[in-house]
């Protein structure tokens, strides 16, 4: 099959490191691309970077689902907001994946409770609308590290303040596992999951392994 995965911001650095993580995470056979918008917000950290991303990010959609070859069997909106999820789906006429959805539904199933630690403060609310509407009861806290998207996505020392969000959350909460609310923290997963001794789950390989499930169910 072929997965392709928008990173609805302009920073061709974190579509590189999407598409590491999506080709980690999927089967051998599937064929995994990764792109992005030229106009838009080079990050996405708040409801007005969310609105201004939709328009460059369904146009990307609407010129891959035009394609004659090489058509995309699956799709993953590689932001945790989940920007244009809806609009999308109203689109395409293949699975489309948001990796926060993928993210929440994949911790309830596996651990039956997560926290969430994400960028900013800003994006807070929108993380628990999503959870909310989800997963309602799985969903235990959520968190901001408040470390910029941009630096998370270079700095591989941002891993120890999150690490260390993210057992903070774990003990307030009481919570059986991490949600990781950035598309820039997700080659931490591993090693957090690794330090913290409970599931940490990414929701580009959780919306990667979702999309490789559900593409033979489309009615394309």
């Amino acid at each position: 099959m072929r997965l392709l995965l928008v990173n609805p911001n302009t920073t061709a650095s974190m579509t590189a490191a999407i598409a590491a993580g999506a080709t980690a995470a999927a089967h051998p056979t599937t064929v995994v691309e990764a792109v992005n918008p030229t106009a838009g917000p080079a990050s996405i950290e708040n409801d007005d970077d969310e609105r201004r991303c939709v328009p460059p990010l369904l146009e990307v959609l609407g010129q891959a689902r035009a394609r004659v070859r090489d058509r995309p069997d699956a799709y993953v909106i590689a932001c945790f907001g989940d920007p244009g999820l809806d609009r999308a789906r109203a689109l395409l006429d293949a699975p489309v994946l948001g990796i926060a959805q993928a993210a929440m539904h994949a911790a309830a199933l596996l651990a039956g409770s997560f926290s969430v630690v994400t960028s900013m403060s800003a994006t807070v609310p929108r993380a628990w609308q999503l959870a909310t509407a989800y997963t309602p009861s799985a969903c235990l806290g959520v968190y901001a590290c408040d470390i910029p998207v941009l630096r998370i996505d270079a700095d591989p020392a941002t891993v120890d303040p999150i690490a260390e969000l993210c057992k903070h959350a774990l003990r307030v909460d009481q919570s059986r596992s991490i949600v990781l609310g950035c598309a820039a923290m997700a080659r931490f997963a591993d090693p957090l999951s690794r330090r913290l001794g409970v599931p940490v789950v990414d929701g580009v390989a959780a919306a990667t392994r979702l999309a490789e499930a559900l593409a033979p169910l489309s009615l394309r």
